[in-house]
């Protein structure tokens, strides 16, 4: 089977950094778990190398998760309305383009507040047409819960790839899928399971966050809370391996997660920041892998 990859571009995204997460994999997985599943990554990785029995992925933003479950389940209607939004993208002229990405994120956010089942299939397609052509991939809603990101004049965006998107619902078909905090995933961790957790990241300044994938913020009190989850789990027998900021890019007495993670493993690994309003910033920084290696 060909290598699935995430079918939308997701700040933090982890395809860069397959490498280095692999390495942290045990040597069989049999149960999964990821309660911050954004764009997958790691969870298609995990699907492509190991026969896992049980699957549960996770995430506070909705429409992702309503995203994930209709390629699961509904992949050809879903390709058939993505190749039919394509065509029309790419048959408009470049000034009637951006006319189209508004009023299609006006529909997009009429279905959101909706919230009728039934159009489930065409908000799943609306919600990779704005992946596609909004402002550097970027998903932000305002404090109404509205997607407000703006066009970004894509010339030629691959907005239906039938190929990926048949893989993706392949290796998805097992998957349980739920929406809402991570520590809903507590119940179906045990010793058995493999834990990826890649929260929102710990801001590197007070100007690089920004209002984020949901209505929800996460500051320093809910990385800690989160911290206290990873050690509960970790101490049920789960291997977990978590990803996040590391704050000594911005300040080499910043200990934040060195003390809350005291008890783990901390490695530095170099990843680029490739979602940057100003391009000049998108440079190699260092980031943390977590990891319990007692576990694994």
């Amino acid at each position: 089977m060909p290598i699935a990859k995430p079918f939308v571009k997701w700040a933090g995204g982890k395809s860069q950094l397959l490498e280095e997460i692999r390495a942290k994999y045990p040597q069989r997985i049999e149960r999964y778990c990821e309660p911050f599943v954004g764009g997958g990554a790691v969870l298609f990785d995990v699907l492509h190398m190991f026969q896992v029995r049980e699957v549960l992925i996770n995430d506070i933003n909705a429409e992702l998760i309503n995203t994930y479950t209709q390629i699961r389940d509904n992949v050809e209607k879903l390709v058939e309305q993505l190749s039919d939004l394509q065509n029309v993208y790419r048959t408009k002229p470049c000034t009637e383009r951006k006319s189209l990405f508004y009023a299609k994120r006006e529909r997009y956010n009429k279905l959101k507040i909706d919230s009728n089942k039934t159009e489930n299939i065409e908000k799943a397609a609306l919600f990779i047409f704005l992946n596609k052509t909004c402002f550097n991939g970027l998903y932000r809603v305002n404090s109404k819960g509205a997607f407000n990101v703006p066009f970004n004049n894509a010339k030629n965006p691959r907005l239906c790839d039938e190929g990926n998107l048949r893989v993706c619902s392949k290796l998805l078909q097992n998957v349980q899928m739920t929406v809402g905090d991570y520590s809903q995933c507590k119940d179906f961790i045990d010793g058995n399971t493999f834990v990826y957790i890649d929260p929102p990241y710990r801001p590197l300044t007070s100007t690089s966050a920004f209002t984020s994938y949901s209505e929800n913020g996460f500051a320093d009190k809910e990385q800690r809370e989160l911290g206290t989850f990873i050690a509960e789990i970790a101490d049920k027998g789960a291997k977990v391996v978590a990803s996040n900021s590391d704050p000594k890019n911005a300040d080499a007495n910043d200990t934040f997660f060195d003390e809350l993670y005291a008890d783990f493993e901390i490695q530095r690994i170099s990843a680029a920041r490739m979602i940057n309003s100003d391009a000049q910033k998108r440079g190699a920084i260092s980031e943390l892998l977590i990891s319990s290696g007692e576990h694994l």
